[in-house]
């Protein structure tokens, strides 16, 4: 079968991909170890993960009965940073072009046909990041790539800047062997990281990282605001400190860059988007999953940390019109944090007409410091 696997080796690399290794699909089970005690000390405690799903995903034949060999590919996507500007969202590299899903699908899609072409009758399926499968484990396990102590897969010659994909398959192929690279003695990832969201350990707790919190649906710790800076959706700090990644070629030739309005968003403008707007402008990309609200409350707290006052007109107008009580509940930290006069005073009228417990309690936090000073002792909480 080393034929096979050549020929699919050059299939995958004429469409772009970085590299195709096999492992076995046998179950990982130390991963699977590793996986639910993360789970259980509460790693991942923002996301529907459970023992049963750590158990599944490293389990190849919880997609294909009889499941033999795990094809594993990765397709480079970095590409040179922009420089920061005031009022401008940051964007982590992997949603700065359309969703990867999408390209990622067809090539596996494409591969397994050739798969079948050239062994009929095999068994195969695709999976691409939504299907129960421990992918940077089976990429560790297939030597694709190694794992950093920021957690990510790091492919050589291209870095941690790499989507994962692969293919399950019943037919017996010759597995490859896993890299024996390790970061070392080398943090620097842990030392960028500004939440501490990283052990040094190769772990991570999730809870803290400033990817998941710009993806959780719900209110974002008030500790954890200032530290997310700008970022409206991701993060890359950990992935620009790596060596690894930093020596490898930028290549993102296989995905087209979005346009800047998308890409690098002007906070403002993502702080009034509306449903119709967002669907019209993010549906295609990497941030279109979590919906309008998130990316506003994402706003919010990034022209918070950009502390510059003339976006508390915007800020005002959010927390009066904002359907959505989470959002309100991070403009009114925004303005606290901004803490203008006209931002305080904001906030002040504010409070005597919202209605909801969550954003009151928002609005009287981020004015207690100056409450006193402008006569506002007695706050509003009767809801």
């Amino acid at each position: 079968m080393t034929g096979v696997v050549d020929a699919l080796r050059s299939f995958a690399r004429a469409r772009g991909a970085a590299a195709l290794r096999v492992a076995s699909a046998a179950p990982l089970a130390n991963d699977a170890e590793r996986f639910a005690t993360s789970v259980a000390r509460g790693d991942l405690a923002t996301w529907p993960y459970d023992e049963a799903y750590a158990r599944a995903a490293n389990d190849p034949r919880t997609l294909v009965a009889e499941a033999r060999s795990v094809i594993c590919i990765a397709l480079p996507y970095a590409r040179e940073p922009k420089p920061e500007r005031r009022g401008i969202g940051r964007v982590a590299r992997y949603a700065t072009s359309d969703d990867y899903h999408v390209r990622m699908k067809a090539l596996l899609t494409e591969l397994a046909t050739e798969l079948v072409r050239l062994a009929p009758g095999t068994r195969v399926r695709v999976a691409c990041d939504t299907a129960p499968i421990a992918e940077r484990a089976f990429a560790r396990a297939s030597g694709l790539a190694w794992i950093g102590k920021h957690t990510n897969a790091i492919v050589p010659g291209v870095g941690s800047y790499a989507f994962l994909g692969e293919l399950v398959t019943d037919l017996a192929l010759p597995e490859d062997p896993p890299l024996r690279t390790h970061c070392g003695a080398c943090t620097r990832c842990v030392d960028a990281c500004p939440t501490g969201a990283l052990r040094g350990d190769y772990t991570m707790d999730a809870v803290r990282c400033i990817a998941d919190l710009t993806q959780r649906t719900d209110a974002i710790p008030r500790a954890l605001r200032p530290l997310i800076s700008t970022w409206v959706w991701g993060c890359d700090l950990c992935q620009d400190a790596c060596p690894p990644t930093n020596r490898a070629k930028r290549d993102a030739s296989g995905f087209a860059a979005l346009p800047d309005d998308i890409a690098r968003p002007e906070l403002q403008g993502l702080l009034g988007l509306r449903s119709g707007a967002f669907k019209r402008t993010f549906a295609r990309t990497a941030m279109g999953w979590r919906g309008s609200a998130v990316l506003r409350r994402n706003a919010a707290i990034a022209i918070g940390n950009g502390g510059d006052r003339a976006d508390v007109p915007a800020l005002a107008a959010a927390l009066a019109n904002d359907p959505h009580p989470n959002v309100r509940a991070h403009v009114a930290w925004a303005l606290g944090r901004i803490g203008s006069p006209q931002a305080l005073r904001t906030l002040g009228e504010a409070v005597r007409s919202e209605r909801d417990a969550a954003v009151i309690a928002e609005i009287t936090a981020a004015m207690e410091p100056t409450a006193t000073h402008f006569g506002w002792n007695a706050v509003r909480m009767d809801v």
